[in-house]
Formats: structure tokens, C-alpha cells, sequence
């Protein structure tokens, strides 16, 4: 119990002994643990770039590969950045350790509420995406959708709980399957002269003139929604074997690379093709088909996507649990999720992160486009606080070539905040609201938590030397309602506790002959301790022991409460539960110490 609520006490907290790296991450395994979400994004970025590009017609579609360009720069400043982030802050944690330690606790706590935020809408969005894709090849299944996500979800919960390495594992062949498909496309597309089909197109919208920069910013920030999962490496360092950092460093770069080779080859094939927006069909589809044609190897792109989308969402289940810990160490979240099981699984985050999306999920009715507006808000926040803390670092440590990489954090802090204030405002009433109500609820709450703490670390006199223990004179009360075995050994074990035993016998009107046979059965057996009996006229159970704890001269007493232990969990419901009563009243509304003596009785089967 201790271990909840003491403030020192999260990072001593008895554990399973770490045996070895064999439940850690290599770096194939990263990054097919960790960035799912990323790679998954590739499925939806580009589609997010022209369906705002297509308001303007040919000439707005024109620029999909300049704003996918900037999309790829501003994802070479994150990589490199995280990849400085992980040598610096090696226990993990990404933008909430870089905002904790050089921008100050308000601004980590803000990192750690938008990452939240973002793990928790990443799980969402990717189920029901997964969804969403199996359904349209399905339509029978729609009716079910909601159940679909739901059993989606349990599937990955249940993975990722044998252990992150376990789901690595799992999740390599489908990670690989889908990456060879997507640049399978990208290859066959671009060696081929002309679409292998007919490429739809839908009616053209106004002129680019009309909306100028601002479609253009409205373009980049969608296509930004690309970048969610980039961080996710930097926040599980500790999940990696070891050399942990370079092995952590090696994944963020080979996943850098991968996503910007496949979103650089997605949009040049929509140039290429003349992709537009068509009800129905996702743009990565006419992609595929025009660069494969309808055989097999479509549906093999198509099923891979299926399969990845639904997946994506392992990079949370990874990320998470792990900056969870770091909030919990830092009193900022309540220690339970500071707690690993074995196969350094941290149960408590995944357990939150499953209940979390899964409300989610339920209350959209599984529809992914009421959830995506929400999902990149977050995770800008979060980008721009570590670029800023990044910044503040060199500044302060000033290594070799540190002002060149200081003013490559200030741009890449720049573009975030330049992407996170235009996907606000422009997803505002399409439920950005929420986030933006959400965050500052997040903080407070995290504050409060950290109060919380404070104020028991403060009665613990935690940080001082306390005077050394010397006895004091102690009773112990022995509630009683009977002379047998169970009476016996709880007094034996009272007599061995403290100076004073007394046993506490509580009658009710209408009890008396009942009464009066339990004290000729006591006086019978002198057991040579003082018996007090209680008469409460509103047969309650807990009152009158309160009340008369409240007048016991001494200081230090114990309450030894006797239990029967049955064999079988089923056999609680044959016991009256009158210890867990008087436990729970007793710890609530007095100091005594409250010992609960299970009394293990073989009922059978």
C-alpha cells in the first residue's frame, strides 16, 4: 500500500528483476513496435494534403509535392532533433523530459498532457481507420463497426500485455509486408509511362488565387498529420536493448527515412497520375491501381493497409506506458502506473490507454472522421515544446557546432507552432475545442496530483532524518462474537502484540439471552483478558467500536480483526464480510492500526 501512496516511494517500488534485454527492443523491432503510427500515416497524409489542395482545382493540386517537400524537411528537423533528444534525456520521455528540464514544470506538464492526448487519439484513429478500410470491402460488416474496433482493440491490448518485444515480433512481417507494398507502388509507378488504369477525377473547385497562402498553410498543416508517431522512439528509450541510445537512434533516423521516402513517392505519383479526390476511394487506392493495375498485387497493397491501420496502434501501447512512469516518478500522476509486471510491461498505462480509446471509439460510434480532426493538435504542442527545450539546451551546454543546431531546433519550433496554431484554428469547430479545453484540464489535474503528494511527503517528513523508534505502550482491541478457534489464535496473536489485549464483544436489544450465554461461554473458558461488551441500540456494526476508540487512554492502538480464509474463491459469498466492514470504518474515521488475521479453514470443494 505504501508504494501508492508515498511520494519516494514510486521509484523503489519492489519490481521483477530485470532479467536481461531479452523482453527489449532491437532496432528492427523498434520500428516495428514504435512506429506503426508513422508509417500508417502515409495511408492518410497525402490524402490530407489534397483534399485541401483540390479546393483550387489543378493548379492547388500542382503544389502537392512542394508542400509534401516542406512536410519532409520539417520531418529531417524532427528526426535529428529526436535523435538529439534520445542521447540527452536516455531514460525516455521525449518532449515532456526536454519541457521538464529546460523550459520549466508547467511547460513539461503541457508536453505531457498533449502527448497523452495524442497516444490516446492515435489508438482511436488507427482502429477505426482499420476498420473503416475493412468495411468499405465489406459493407455487410458497417452494422458492426463499433464491435469491430472494440475487438481490434482487445487484440492489441492482449498482445502488447505478454511484453513489448513479444509484440514487436508480432508486428515485424506485417510492418515489412506493408513498407515493400507501399514502395512496390512507388517503383512501379514511376517506371511506367502512363496509369496501368483509368484514373477517376472529380469536378474542379475554385481557383488557387481565392484562398493563396492560407490554402497552402491549410495544405501543410493536414499533411503534417503525416509526422504523429515521430516522437514515439524518443518516449521509449528504455524499451531498447543495449547500447539503449544508439540502438534508439538508429531507429528514429531508419524511420525517418523510411517516411520520407514513402510520402516524397506517394505525392509524385499524384502529380504524376493526376490523383484528385473521388467519393469512396482513398487516394492512396487510385494511387496503387494506377501503379499496379487491379490484379493481385492491389489487393495485396490494400491488405497490408488493412492490416497496418489496425495495428498502428501498437506505437502507443509502446510510448504511453513508459512517459506515464516518468509522470508517476515524478509525482505528477499516481504511482500505480510507475508499477512494471513481467516483461517490463506497464500494466496500469495499458490498461488506461485501452479504457481511454475504447470510450473514444464507443462514443464516436467507431467513425474515424469525427476523431481525426482532434488527432494533431496534441501533438504539435508537443513537438514545439521540445524543439523550444531543445534550443534552450544547446544554448546552455553550448557543445561544438551548437548554434547551428541551436537555430535548426528554432526553425524546426517555428514550423510546429506555425502548424499547430493553423490546425487549431481551422479544426476549431470540427472538435478542436475539445483539445484546447482538454489540455489546461490535464495540467490542472496533473498539479493537483503533485499537491497531492507533496502534502503526504510533508506528514512523512519525507527528506529528514527522523528521531530513532523507541516502544510505546500499546492495546490491541480484539473484536469477538464467539468462544472457538478462530477466538483462541486471534488472542494469542494480540497477546504477542502489544501490553493491553482487550476483547470487544458487541450485543444488540433482543440479543440478551444470546448475550448473556456468550459471557457464561468466556467465563467458562478464562482466557484471562479483559472483556468489554458494547451495547448499541441501532444494531450497527462499525459505530460503537468507533466510538469507544475514540476513549482508550493509550495512544498506539492495534485492531486485530479474525477472518476465515476460505479454500475457494467461491466461498466468500458463504462469509458475512463483517471484517471488511469494520476495516474500512475503522481506517477511515480512526488512526488505529488495523490488522486483518486470515484463519485458513479447508471448506472442500
Amino acid at each position: 500500500m505504501s508504494a501508492l501512496l508515498t511520494p519516494a516511494a514510486a521509484p523503489a517500488a519492489k519490481e521483477p528483476s530485470d532479467t536481461g534485454d531479452r523482453h527489449r527492443l532491437s532496432v528492427v523491432g523498434g520500428l516495428a513496435a514504435l512506429s506503426l503510427d508513422a508509417m500508417a500515416s502515409v495511408a492518410y497524409g497525402p490524402e490530407a494534403i489534397v483534399l485541401v489542395l483540390a479546393l483550387a482545382g489543378g493548379a492547388g493540386l500542382g503544389f502537392t509535392v512542394p508542400v509534401t517537400i516542406a512536410i519532409a524537411v520539417l520531418l529531417a528537423v524532427l528526426t535529428f532533433s529526436y535523435r538529439q533528444v534520445i542521447a540527452a534525456f536516455p531514460e525516455g520521455g521525449g518532449a515532456y523530459g526536454v519541457a521538464k528540464t529546460h523550459l520549466g514544470r508547467n511547460a513539461g506538464l503541457v508536453a505531457g498532457a498533449s502527448l497523452i492526448v495524442d497516444y490516446v487519439l492515435n489508438v482511436a484513429v488507427s482502429v477505426a481507420a482499420g476498420v473503416a478500410a475493412l468495411t468499405s470491402a465489406f459493407p455487410g460488416l458497417l452494422p458492426y463497426t463499433v464491435w469491430l474496433c472494440l475487438a481490434v482493440l482487445a487484440l492489441v491490448t492482449a498482445v502488447n500485455l505478454r511484453g513489448i518485444a513479444h509484440s514487436a515480433r508480432v508486428f515485424i512481417v506485417p510492418t515489412a509486408l506493408y513498407v515493400g507494398a507501399v514502395l512496390l507502388v512507388i517503383v512501379a509507378g514511376l517506371v511506367r509511362g502512363e496509369p496501368a488504369t483509368a484514373v477517376e477525377h472529380a469536378a474542379q473547385a475554385q481557383n488557387l488565387q481565392a484562398a493563396g497562402v492560407l490554402l497552402l498553410l491549410r495544405a501543410f498543416a493536414n499533411g503534417c498529420a503525416s509526422l504523429t508517431g515521430v516522437e514515439a522512439i524518443a518516449n521509449a528509450v528504455p524499451s531498447f536493448k543495449r547500447p539503449r541510445v544508439r540502438r534508439a537512434q538508429n531507429a528514429e533516423v531508419a524511420l525517418g527515412l523510411l517516411l520520407a521516402v514513402m510520402l516524397l513517392g506517394i505525392a509524385t505519383l499524384i502529380e504524376r497520375f493526376a490523383i484528385t479526390p473521388v467519393e469512396g476511394v482513398t487516394v492512396l487506392a487510385q494511387v496503387t491501381r494506377a501503379s499496379l493495375g487491379d490484379g493481385p498485387l492491389f489487393y495485396l497493397v490494400q491488405f497490408s493497409t488493412v492490416v497496418l491501420l489496425a495495428l498502428a496502434a501498437n506505437t502507443s501501447f509502446g510510448g504511453l506506458p513508459v512517459l506515464a512512469q516518468l509522470l508517476a516518478e515524478d509525482n505528477n500522476l499516481p504511482h500505480l502506473f510507475a508499477l512494471r509486471a513481467d516483461r517490463h510491461v506497464h500494466r496500469y498505462g495499458i490498461g488506461f490507454l485501452t479504457l481511454a480509446s475504447a470510450a473514444l471509439l464507443v462514443v464516436a460510434g467507431g467513425d474515424m472522421n469525427l476523431l481525426v480532426p482532434l488527432f494533431a493538435i496534441g501533438v504539435f504542442v508537443g513537438f514545439t515544446l521540445s524543439q523550444a527545450g531543445m534550443v534552450r539546451h544547446w544554448i546552455i551546454d553550448r557543445p561544438a557546432g551548437w548554434r547551428w543546431r541551436a537555430a535548426l531546433n528554432g526553425f524546426g519550433a517555428l514550423l510546429t507552432a506555425l502548424a499547430a496554431v493553423v490546425v487549431t484554428v481551422s479544426k476549431f469547430t470540427e472538435g478542436g475545442w475539445l483539445i484546447v479545453v482538454t489540455l489546461p484540464l490535464m495540467v490542472v489535474a496533473m498539479r493537483w496530483v503533485n499537491r497531492s503528494y507533496a502534502r503526504i511527503g510533508e506528514r512523512l517528513e519525507l527528506g529528514r532524518t527522523p528521531a530513532p523508534p523507541r516502544p510505546r505502550r500499546s492495546l490491541v482491541v480484539v473484536p469477538v462474537h464467539a468462544v472457538n478457534r478462530l477466538t483462541h489464535d486471534a488472542l494469542a496473536a494480540a497477546l504477542s502484540l502489544g501490553d493491553r489485549v482487550i476483547a470487544v464483544n458487541v450485543t444488540h436489544p433482543g440479543d440478551e439471552r444470546a448475550a448473556h450465554a456468550f459471557v457464561e461461554a468466556w467465563e467458562r473458558w478464562h482466557p484471562d483478558v479483559e472483556l468489554v461488551q458494547i451495547l448499541d441500540a441501532h444494531r450497527r456494526l462499525d459505530e460503537p467500536l468507533v466510538d469507544y476508540l475514540g476513549h482508550v487512554p493509550e495512544a498506539h492502538v492495534f485492531v486485530l480483526i479474525a477472518e476465515v480464509e476460505p479454500t475457494h474463491a467461491w466461498q466468500r459469498m458463504l462469509q458475512n464480510q463483517r471484517g471488511a466492514v469494520l476495516a474500512r470504518a475503522l481506517r477511515r474515521r480512526t488512526d488505529a492500526v488495523v490488522c486483518r488475521m486470515r484463519f485458513r479453514v479447508p471448506l472442500g470443494g
